[in-house]
């Protein structure tokens, strides 16, 4: 159920898609350090909605890693695939509501739309109906501005039907998307405040929208700087990105204390995990951060 007015509860909520790396754990720190400032929660969440993309074994690297490196979160880990009844009910109710609608386009179709931020901008073909036997389901958007304000980088704003278009909540392969089940489980969950990575900043108007269409209140968000490696690229596993070392998880903390430009002192590099999280939760800050958009990763051996 929701938390109660003033509870604080945050949330790191990783794909099975493969083992965790440096940038997840930027991510994993920044959320679980500002949880622990504000007193409040920190849930763990595995997303693990997209089958074809998973990857076997990864959810259980992914705990035992996070529990290498120290992290303590509330209650049990929450696997986002026992929502999907939940899931599949709001996208019943967005159809009922005239709010969603079901679309036969092909991404092949779309080749030519023009590009918004992310992505294809969808120029509404179906919103009066489609004949196709196999459909996605999309949500209608509009052209008010859908604004917040982010904690790190400051005023944001999109114009959804022009930047974007209406967007997919179910895919033809009848899996629930990303944006509807984020929004769902964040409000049964009672999020209070999202810290993740900036590469997430032009989802959450979309996440907002949802948000309102199903008379949710909008969390709090901060997006942290992304890491990146020497070519400028997002860390991830389509760009070659390591995993966490687990025979090295103090310096490589460390060295993600410093990437998220907390300053700890070059002693703590030789400490254990323990303590440098007690340090790490006495300065604690997001100020550092402001307006940035990605850091560098630190060149292995960690610390």
């Amino acid at each position: 159920m929701p938390a109660t007015a003033g509870d604080y509860i945050g949330r790191f909520a990783p794909s099975p898609t493969g083992p965790l790396h440096f940038g997840s754990l930027l991510a994993a720190a920044a959320s679980y350090l500002q949880a622990i400032s504000e007193n409040g929660r920190w849930i763990l969440r595995i997303e693990d909605i997209d089958p074809p993309r998973e990857q076997r074994g990864a959810a259980d690297a992914i705990v035992s890693a996070l529990e290498k490196y120290g992290f303590e979160w509330d209650g049990a880990v929450r696997y986002q695939s026992h929502n999907t009844p939940r899931h599949r009910e709001a996208v019943a109710r967005l159809i009922d509501a005239g709010q969603a609608y079901r679309c036969g386009c092909s991404r092949q179709a779309l080749a030519q739309a023009p590009r918004g931020p992310m992505g294809p901008v969808y120029p509404g073909t179906c919103r009066t109906g489609t004949r196709s036997r196999r459909t996605a389901v999309r949500v209608r958007t509009d052209n008010v501005a859908v604004g917040f304000q982010d904690v790190v980088q400051g005023p944001q704003a999109m114009r959804l039907e022009a930047e974007s278009g209406d967007f997919v909540i179910e895919r033809r392969d009848r899996l629930v998307a990303y944006h509807l089940a984020v929004v769902i489980d964040d409000f049964e969950q009672g999020i209070s405040q999202i810290v993740r990575g900036v590469d997430l900043l032009d989802s959450t108007p979309r996440q907002i929208h949802l948000q309102r269409l199903l008379g949710y209140p909008t969390p709090g968000y901060a997006h942290i700087p992304v890491a990146v490696n020497s070519s400028g690229q997002k860390l991830s596993k389509m760009t070659g990105a390591g995993a966490l070392p687990l025979d090295r998880a103090g310096p490589t903390l460390f060295a993600a204390l410093r990437a998220l430009e907390q300053g700890p002192p070059d002693k703590l590099a030789a400490a254990g995990v323990a303590t440098i999280w007690e340090w790490a939760a006495e300065h604690w800050t997001l100020d550092p951060l402001t307006n940035k958009r990605n850091v560098h990763e630190p060149h292995e051996p960690y610390g």
